[in-house]
């Protein structure tokens, strides 16, 4: 596989938590190379435009979490079964869609049925993927703020430490993602994300969803993911500053195991804020979707078109399964 293609989908798979939006009872989406994929309570659809402009799509069933693991239904732990979950479909979509965009039409290619990204070279960008986060939003910031603790004592106190360890940390996120936004393959990933948010406004507003109606709404969306990745960083902030923990290894092997309950934690409130937008719970939500200027873009209306087809797609297989929706 060319180094291109390999970091091009790696770059795709550092942003499946932004793009990505779970929720087991309402309907959300996910950008995908040149595509979407939208998925309902039980069902989701993959909608991609191939280079020769031709669609494909891919729907499937999909048990909810809640019923075929009844613990899941409990909060913290909803949060955990609902996102691994969605992280798991959004790689299975990501994947179909990186075969279908990138699909080579040599006749050789063709002929041997070879996909540029097999079952292993996914398993490969997982791992890489997962290296890089941990390394990146994890031992980076905590590295720099015990250097700049020994330069600067005020720093070393624990509300001191913990709070420039979390501003470091969103720097280098807002950073990655702003270099990330001029790649081209990334900016047309942000209109169809566009695109996903304003099709799924369009049908929780309750009006046909067309290409015009849909083209009329905004592209920021509370249940988004960057606005759940900003809200685990805020609140992991306040969670690493009550850890009685005084060396670096302690604190480093904390921020990845504790990984989970602050995941449940900020579902809960992306949760909350989505039902009650004028809480106080919901002001944490605001920087993701100021942060949403730069992650979603203004789609063409192919694009929004794409949505459609996913959405279209997810809803015939949910109403074939008597699925029961719920609209935020």
């Amino acid at each position: 596989m060319p180094v291109r293609d390999f970091l091009r989908f790696a770059a795709h798979v550092q942003l499946l938590p932004v793009l990505e939006s779970g929720e087991e009872t309402l309907i959300g989406g996910q950008a995908v190379m040149e595509g979407v994929m939208m998925r309902a309570p039980h069902s989701y659809c993959v909608a991609v435009r191939k280079p020769n402009g031709e669609v494909v799509t891919e729907e499937k069933p999909l048990a909810k979490v809640s019923e075929t693991y009844p613990i899941f239904r409990f909060p913290l732990l909803r949060g955990l079964g609902t996102l691994g979950q969605a992280m798991s479909l959004g790689f299975k979509a990501l994947q179909f869609s990186a075969n279908a965009a990138l699909e080579d039409e040599s006749a050789e290619k063709q002929a041997a049925k070879q996909k540029p990204f097999s079952n292993w070279m996914m398993g490969i960008q997982l791992a890489f993927s997962l290296a890089f986060f941990i390394f990146a939003y994890k031992l980076v910031p905590l590295w720099l703020t015990t250097e700049l603790g020994k330069a600067v004592p005020e720093v070393q106190g624990r509300v001191a430490f913990n709070l420039t360890d979390g501003l470091i940390r969103i720097a280098i996120f807002l950073a990655f993602l702003y270099g990330i936004s001029r790649w081209r393959d990334i900016h047309r990933v942000f209109e169809y994300h566009g695109a996903e948010h304003r099709v799924v406004f369009n049908y929780e507003s309750g009006k046909p969803v067309t290409v015009d109606n849909a083209q009329r709404f905004v592209t920021w969306h509370p249940r988004c993911g960057t606005s759940f990745l900003i809200t685990v960083m805020l609140i992991s902030m306040a969670i690493y500053t009550v850890l009685p923990f005084d060396s670096f290894a302690a604190k480093f092997a904390s921020r990845v195991l504790l990984l989970p309950l602050i995941a449940g934690i900020s579902y809960e409130v992306i949760r909350f804020a989505a039902r009650r937008r004028g809480s106080m719970l919901a002001l944490l939500t605001a920087p993701g979707l100021w942060l949403q200027r730069i992650t979603t873009q203004t789609p063409a209306d192919d694009q929004t078109e794409i949505a459609i087809i996913a959405l279209d797609g997810a809803m015939k297989l949910e109403r074939e399964q008597g699925g029961q929706l719920v609209i935020a």
